[in-house]
């Protein structure tokens, strides 16, 4: 049975993408609230970044935004991918430990993370996509 998602199965360059990643994740709800917040705060390369992929916009995933995932808040998540990105400026910078330990952690967990620079998708949102797509492709195109 082919992996659907609304019915559609993920193919992208020909290359079917099974959708299977079905696990709970964590879930702190007292983050709950922050996450709401930082959706409002439209941190300009987050709100470029959702503009393209909200509304199923880039190959039909549904994107969610700002997810709690045990005492982390991601940038953006596709669940039936297990899918993370995290999208890094500045404010990184000082917490090199804190994002080594947050991406072991979601690894643990067997997420895949794709993590692209702030400025990078201000200035080149259709490389981001690209490259997006590649890694899609790199890391679920070989299942099934």
């Amino acid at each position: 049975m082919l992996p659907r998602l609304n019915n559609k199965p993920l193919i992208i360059n020909n290359i079917l993408i099974p959708q299977e990643f079905k696990k709970i994740l964590p879930y702190n709800s007292n983050l709950k609230y922050l996450a709401r917040e930082k959706r409002k705060a439209g941190i300009l390369s987050e709100v470029i970044f959702w503009q393209h992929v909200h509304k199923k916009k880039f190959y039909n995933l549904d994107f969610d935004r700002q997810v709690v995932i045990g005492n982390y808040i991601v940038d953006f998540c596709v669940k039936s991918l297990g899918l993370v990105i995290e999208i890094d400026g500045s404010s990184h910078e000082d917490k090199i430990e804190c994002d080594r330990n947050r991406t072991q952690y979601l690894r643990d967990l067997g997420l895949k993370i794709f993590v692209v620079g702030d400025l990078e998708v201000k200035l080149r949102m259709d490389l981001i996509l690209r490259d997006l797509e590649e890694f899609i492709l790199k890391e679920f195109g070989g299942k099934g």
